[in-house]
């Protein structure tokens, strides 16, 4: 094989050269891998609530049909979803709820919400300061005029009553549902949290964290405050559906977000919504 000389100089000019080459390729590498890493998709949070309008949602009360806002129960002013009864009379149990348009299976949901103005007196008197946001609810088109309440889980708002007795907040209850709370099927209606009273007309932070039909999570301003898992269809407190939706045992996988009326004046604001359905990360689940 025949040798090649270079002289000093040109040696150190073509190890110089290298080195520059090979730190150019490095650098262009390593932009390549931030800018890839910058350009993945990030889980967003999806504003539910437009702050204008509930065009996006759907109504229904006990009493009428889908889509009739009976005395203008829902309302819009000052980036707030009001719940109003100032033209009803007599409340004749017309509970009602706003639903999202879609329904969604794994997801981080978060709200504000505050109890305001003077309760229906009409109303039953276990619905003082008391409302709600129901999760995993069947689609409010699949209920009849006269079913009073969705097949779903709610997440139970309440505030004090002004009687230095506890009232905790973010508690469940399940109308037409069942769910498993420190490994068997709950007997009871509702489920009391570990909250802390909240009396007045101040703003509380809600979350709930749902996993499709395993855990639940409640928190209310940053604490955890009750688990439970397995929701399903099961239970009664719910009248007059249809029987072929409610299918008692089915586990219940996703469903529709409801904010509840039923004779508490009550606001609701900065409703968002973050999706943890894995690769659907940002896609609501489709309609069955």
């Amino acid at each position: 094989m025949t040798s090649i000389f270079f002289p000093g100089k040109l040696m150190m000019s073509l190890l110089t050269m290298l080195v520059c080459a090979c730190a150019l390729s490095a650098c262009s590498s390593a932009s390549g891998t931030s800018g890839a890493s910058n350009t993945a998709k990030k889980p967003e949070w999806i504003p539910l609530f437009n702050g204008k309008d509930i065009n996006d949602w759907m109504v229904k009360i006990h009493h009428h049909e889908v889509g009739e806002n009976f005395g203008n129960t829902f309302r819009v002013e000052d980036s707030i979803i009001k719940i109003r009864y100032d033209q009803y009379g007599d409340f004749n149990e017309q509970y009602g709820h706003l639903y999202y348009k879609q329904p969604y299976s794994h997801y981080h949901l978060k709200f504000e919400y505050r109890f305001v103005g003077k309760w229906c007196t009409t109303a039953p008197g276990y619905t003082i300061l008391n409302s709600g946001v129901m999760f995993h609810s069947q689609d409010p088109r699949t209920m009849p005029k006269e079913q009073d309440w969705p097949i779903s889980v709610e997440m139970q708002l309440l505030a004090g009553l002004g009687d230095g007795q506890p009232r905790p907040t973010g508690n469940m209850c399940s109308p037409g549902t069942n769910v498993v709370y420190k490994g068997r099927l709950e007997p009871q209606h509702c489920l009391e949290s570990s909250s802390q009273t909240y009396e007045g007309e101040q703003w509380v932070h809600g979350e709930l964290i749902v996993l499709g039909d395993s855990l639940i999570t409640h928190i209310i301003n940053g604490d955890t405050v009750l688990q439970y898992s397995k929701p399903q269809i099961g239970g009664g407190v719910v009248n007059r559906y249809d029987p072929a939706i409610k299918i008692d045992g089915k586990l219940l996988t996703e469903g529709y977000i409801a904010l509840q009326s039923e004779g508490q004046p009550i606001d609701f604001r900065r409703i968002e919504l973050l999706d943890l359905s894995g690769n659907k990360r940002g896609v609501p689940v489709k309609r069955p």
